[in-house]
């Protein structure tokens, strides 16, 4: 671990980065056009002190979780993040296989959106980034582990993921997410990753098998979905998906579909503002976006 490197490294990154572009108001009295280090904290999930120790070379080894927090915080190119691994003493992230952290223009994307949902996923259906109002939507679905890092995962093997589409759609969505796990395995074919999670969802979910054993294959485009929310009631969005080039990663955006959602969405910013002033997020709903 290189840590005066490292402490070079991410001070710089974090004062070359403007406020904006990660959706954070300016003000008149900042000191710096960079961020501040409480921000970055925010933004990656760690606490200030943390990001202070690592910024005066005095922490310990940070480990590939946090420093993908950190690499998505500070909206990393695909090089930078290399780097970042490097002078921590850690293995950059295969360059094949499912790519575990969001490429740093997707993360950009995101943040251009503003006050519309919107989610980065891999092709397997894992959530990598979401911006604050997905958040809001959906609940924070980037902290599962092992398996239930995928919608799918969760929507057979746990009923109470459910709970945010309404009953009528379940079995449609229940399609939707096998199809589109089946057209990934067809891209991937042989791929150790995804044959595995196959072979445990037809191990988990009888509901699975007899999907799965019907090959219907479908990629993930423009879709209608409806979410259930606890506070605002049923929303009405519509979904555009952006695939990145090689496929492994998605930009999926929600976009109210009529007046209604429209009002209800609105409704879940101003209720979000209200209960988390401090930029703290609700608590996790396990609900698949997808």
């Amino acid at each position: 671990m290189q840590r005066d490197q490292l402490a070079d490294f991410l001070r710089r990154r974090r004062e070359a980065i403007r406020p904006a572009e990660v959706g954070i108001a300016g003000g008149p009295r900042r000191r710096t056009t960079g961020l501040r280090r409480e921000e970055v904290a925010m933004l990656a999930g760690m606490s200030v002190d943390y990001v202070v120790r690592l910024e005066q070379g005095r922490s310990s080894q940070p480990s590939t979780q946090l420093l993908a927090a950190l690499a998505r915080a500070l909206r990393l190119s695909d090089d930078e993040r290399d780097h970042l691994f490097h002078l921590s003493g850690h293995r950059p992230p295969p360059a094949d296989g499912v790519a575990r952290l969001a490429r740093a223009g997707l993360l950009r994307m995101l943040d251009l959106l503003g006050d519309t949902p919107a989610v980065v996923l891999s092709d397997l259906g894992e959530v990598l980034a979401q911006n604050r109002v997905a958040l809001l939507l959906a609940g924070d679905q980037t902290g599962f582990s092992g398996d239930r890092r995928y919608a799918v995962y969760r929507w057979f093997t746990d009923p109470a993921s459910r709970a945010v589409r309404p009953a009528e759609e379940h079995e449609h969505n229940a399609r939707q997410l096998v199809a589109d796990l089946r057209a990934a395995a067809g891209r991937r074919s042989g791929d150790a990753e995804v044959t595995g999670l196959v072979d445990r969802l037809r191990a988990a979910s009888a509901d699975f098998r007899l999907l799965w054993a019907e090959h219907e294959v479908a990629v993930r485009r423009a879709d209608r979905k409806t979410f259930v929310h606890p506070r605002v009631g049923r929303l009405l969005m519509d979904c555009e998906t952006l695939v990145t080039p090689d496929q492994r990663q998605l930009l999926v955006v929600l976009t109210p579909a009529d007046a209604e959602a429209r009002e209800r969405l609105e409704l879940l910013r101003v209720l979000g503002v209200e209960e988390f002033p401090a930029g703290a997020p609700p608590d996790s709903t396990d609900a698949p976006v997808q």
